[in-house]
């Protein structure tokens, strides 16, 4: 009796054993990962911020939150004239860093098109992970330790979702923000190309947004969805991006273009302004076919097109889209990969990749890539600043 309770419990921890083992394949065959070890400074709130809402025509409140759950939350609450230069502050509370930073309350729509054969460093996908996007930079020479920007005349180009499914979305937003100010300073460029998880923000869908930010608006005495509209700087700020890009012969989408571009007498610039109109409208397949509709889709749209991945195209196909704007390439996050990659013969690069998260650790573990262009030729970068030819 007891030799057939031994083999059975051995037959039950093997079978246990052989589906963790068979999950572990099928984990990391998908490019998956396990989570774990949350560090509880995620929902660390105390000198969050700043938020600032316009208040009317000619003033701005700036938010920041102080204390914690157990002794009660209160605003330290400013009111500036539009007109102001406001000195602010950014806490990353993981590290006990911060930075600082100027709001300027002119916000510009960004160029669409670029020539000046400087190199080029493209990242996508972030998912608010200000660390991981941080230290990668550090690393591969776009700033330094004190956060100053050493790229030079260079254009770091964020390839959209650089919010959501994280912590540190605030965090991450002011310092694009600030890396913009910094770049230009040097005659440098940052673009930030909207995608699809910027668009849930702006139209006020959060599904994918951390629980964090709940509290955050209710502790502001707002709703969600009044973090990024149109009375929100921040918010206001990113529906002036664009969403398709030109630079040194090489196009950035977050999605990518659907070869049916081709037959629509549409340029760049037209092509970001009828993004930019919609931007706070919920983009869904429309019966009716259209330009408009082939650019707002979220099947077949700018931000949402995973053709390159999912559908059987042909290299014709592929090229269409490119050669409409006179491309070399496009470059496109959105539709995760295992490592940056060349594909179609070098006229599609596809950098998003699975990046480490701020407050919690994966196995297997992730580490960040992007893509350096410099003088015709395209890398794989590491997060440790290593470079590899594609």
């Amino acid at each position: 009796m007891k030799k057939r309770i031994v083999r059975y419990l051995k037959h039950i921890l093997g079978t246990i054993i052989s589906l963790l083992l068979i999950g572990v394949v099928i984990i990391i065959s998908i490019n998956g990962s396990f989570e774990y070890g949350n560090d509880p400074q995620a929902i660390n709130l105390n000198r969050e911020g700043p938020y600032v809402f316009y208040e009317s025509d000619s003033s701005l409140h700036v938010n920041y939150i102080r204390g914690n759950k157990t002794d009660g939350f209160y605003l330290d609450k400013t009111e500036y004239h539009m007109n102001d230069e406001i000195l602010a502050n950014c806490h990353f509370p993981l590290d006990s860093s911060s930075f600082n930073f100027t709001i300027q309350s002119e916000i510009t729509i960004p160029e669409a098109i670029y020539e000046d054969q400087q190199p080029i460093l493209a990242i996508s996908d972030i998912e608010s992970g200000y660390k991981t996007f941080r230290d990668f930079l550090i690393a591969n020479k776009v700033i330094d330790e004190n956060l100053e920007w050493i790229f030079g005349k260079g254009h770091l180009v964020l390839v959209g979702d650089f919010v959501d499914r994280g912590f540190s979305t605030t965090q991450v937003l002011w310092f694009i923000y600030r890396l913009e100010q910094e770049a230009r300073k040097k005659g440098g460029h940052v673009h930030f190309i909207i995608g699809n998880h910027e668009l849930y923000n702006m139209q006020g869908k959060f599904k994918s947004a951390s629980y964090k930010y709940y509290g955050v608006a209710s502790i502001l005495g707002k709703q969600h969805h009044d973090l990024y509209n149109k009375n929100s700087f921040i918010g206001k700020w990113m529906a002036s991006k664009n969403t398709l890009e030109l630079i040194n012969g090489n196009l950035f989408a977050h999605g990518g273009l659907h070869p049916d571009i081709e037959n629509y007498n549409i340029t760049i610039d037209q092509v970001n302004q009828i993004n930019r109109e919609n931007y706070d409208q919920s983009y869904f397949p429309k019966p009716k076919e259209s330009v408009e509709q082939l650019i707002l889709s979220n099947k077949k749209g700018i931000c949402w097109y995973r053709g390159y991945f999912k559908d059987d195209l042909s290299q014709e196909e592929v090229e269409k889209g490119i050669n409409k704007f006179n491309a070399r390439a496009i470059v496109v996050g959105h539709t995760l990969q295992r490592s940056v990659k060349k594909l179609y013969e070098g006229k599609v690069f596809a950098i998003d990749v699975k990046h480490p998260k701020d407050y919690n650790k994966n196995w297997p573990a992730k580490k960040s890539e992007g893509l350096l262009i410099r003088e015709g030729k395209y890398y794989r970068v590491f997060a440790d600043g290593e470079l590899l030819e594609l």
